[in-house]
Order: structure tokens, then sequence, then C-alpha cells
């Protein structure tokens, strides 16, 4: 996004704020993850999932939430961030960190929470809403991804290559032609190949894909990702991506919305996304009770889109006087 976009975006946000606590836990299976609190310590409890997976949490995703009456968790999910061990996929599935989200909330001693996520965070949500519905007292989605291999296809598979094809002849051109029916295999192999240089080279080009399309405001490849954040992103993401998100079957969230029925929630989409395809979107809220969506129009992908950050936040401030009602 060009400087006057995240100048426009800023204006809609709470002041940068400093963390009350910050701590690393220890969740088993050699990990140890970064978990912050910032506002309110007596405020509205809301846990905030970021992007990739591998994306790690900001200090920008602090300000969407007024600080006087949210208590905000923030948490680098597994093998990205400050957590550690830095890009590792061991024992790092969506049900870990469905566990891990719940360790957080038992540990702080919080009983319900607002479950706030976008992108990839979206689908955990989804996901930690539908296994412990009781836990989520509302979800604000952004730019959903529900981890369906339609999906996969359309950023992966060329679709939304039609309308960039000079940015997808950037992410194929490390890939021999041979490989090309399948990139996520086939960035799969070097990502994970043991040969460092290999991996950060073919790291960056996959983050590289996904920046460029993530705003509306820029279409260019923009800068190089630094290698230690584009390794952890890429291969997280490609891990999950080849796995079908750990999912039992393609189609599983939607499959599975009835389970949201006493769930309620609102879904913030950009009209002209192009990662995540308002499509998805619309069928979640169509299968989704208590889910209402809000497209956005002249929005992309990114929190930081004017237009998405100005919607979180409005939804944000009217769930402050909806607290209690919510059982929070």
């Amino acid at each position: 996004m060009d400087k006057s976009a995240a100048q426009n975006s800023a204006a809609f946000l709470y002041p940068p704020i400093d963390p009350f606590d910050q701590r690393m836990l220890e969740v088993g299976d050699g990990h140890t993850i970064y978990v912050e609190q910032c506002g309110n310590p007596a405020g509205i409890p809301v846990v905030v999932l970021h992007g990739g997976p591998g994306g790690g949490c900001s200090p920008a995703m602090r300000r969407y939430f007024d600080p006087a009456q949210y208590r905000v968790i923030l948490f680098d999910q597994r093998g990205c961030g400050r957590s550690r061990p830095h890009a590792n996929v061991d024992a790092n599935t969506t049900w870990h960190l469905i566990r891990d989200i719940e360790l957080i909330r038992t540990t702080l001693d919080i009983p319900r929470w607002i479950v706030f996520g976008g992108s990839w965070g979206a689908t955990l949500a989804l996901a930690y809403a539908q296994t412990h519905p009781d836990r989520a007292a509302y979800l604000v989605l952004r730019g959903v991804f529900m981890g369906t291999q339609t999906e996969l296809d359309w950023f992966y598979g060329g679709g939304a290559g039609r309308f960039f094809p000079d940015l997808w002849a950037r992410f194929v051109e490390l890939i021999p032609e041979a490989e090309r029916t399948d990139l996520v295999t086939a960035y799969h192999n070097r990502l994970f190949s043991g040969d460092m240089l290999a991996e950060n080279r073919h790291a960056r080009r996959w983050c590289n894909w996904e920046n460029a399309l993530a705003s509306i405001e820029t279409r260019s490849p923009g800068g190089e990702s630094p290698s230690d954040y584009a390794r952890a992103f890429a291969r997280l993401e490609n891990h999950y991506f080849a796995n079908g998100c750990f999912f039992e079957q393609d189609g599983f969230l939607q499959s599975n919305a009835h389970t949201l029925a006493d769930v309620p929630g609102t879904i913030v989409q950009g009209r002209y996304d192009m990662i995540c395809p308002p499509k998805t979107a619309w069928d979640l809220s169509m299968v989704w009770p208590r889910g209402t969506l809000t497209l956005v129009p002249q929005a992309g992908h990114a929190l930081s889109e004017p237009g998405i950050s100005a919607e979180l936040v409005r939804v944000t401030n009217t769930l402050r006087s909806e607290a209690v009602a919510l059982g929070l």
C-alpha cells in the first residue's frame, strides 16, 4: 500500500499503545509462543488471530479496539513471529493452534471472548468457534478464507493470475514448466529442500506474489520481504495448504457451519479482494444463521485497506455496548 493509503487507514484507528503484559507460553511439542495483552486489563476480552499461516501479529493490530474498553490479546502462532522454534512445521496443524488458543484463554482466566481474525485468521477463528462455540461470544472476520481446494486453485492455479499476468509470470518463473500444474507442491519441494539459499529465494517469491495482490492500491511486486519473515511465512503457509489446512474433508468449515447456530458475528469483505474472492464470504453468510456480511466497495484483501479498517473499527465500537448481552 502506498504512503497516502496507509495514512488514510491510520486515520480510522486508535492511537498506538504498548502491551501491559508480554510472555512466552510453553504449549508443548517443543513449541513456545509469544503472547501479549494490551488495553484495559478489566476490559472486554478479544483474541486477535493473525493471517498467513505464518504472518505473526503486529503493533497495528492493537489499534482496532478502544483501549479503554477492550482487553486485547495477540499472539504469534507456532513457528512464526517471536514464537520458537522459528519456521518450524513439526506439530504445527490447525488443531494444534486451536489447542493453543484454548491454553491462552485458560491461562489468562477468560471464560468467553470475542474472536477477531482475517484471511487465515478468519479460517482459524471459524475452526476454533466450531470446536468451542461456548467460548466464542462473537466472531469478527475479515477477508474470509475457508481452506478449500477451490480457493487454492484460484490463487495458486492461475485464476488470480489472469488478472495480473505480469505478476503471475514472476511467481511461476522459478518453477520448471513441467511442474507448474501444481505450484503448491513445486514450491513445497523447494521451501523444504534443506538448501537455505534456495529456501529463502523461493520464500521471498512466494511472499511477493501474495503481497502484491493484497491491496487495491498497489499492483507491483514491491520490495523483498526480509528473509527470516519470508521463510517462516512461506514454509508455514505452504505446509498448511499442501495438507488441506488439516481439515477432515474439503469444505469442512462450511459443512459444519450449523455448529455456529448460537454464535453471532460479522464478516467484513473487500469487494475487490483478489486473494480471497467475495464469493467465499457470501457463501458463508448464507449458511451461518447469525452471521452478517458487509461488502466494502473499493477495497481489496489487506487489513490496512482504509475501507476495511473503518468498518472493522465501527464493528468493534458497536460491540462495546453489546458486551453484557454477549456474556462478556
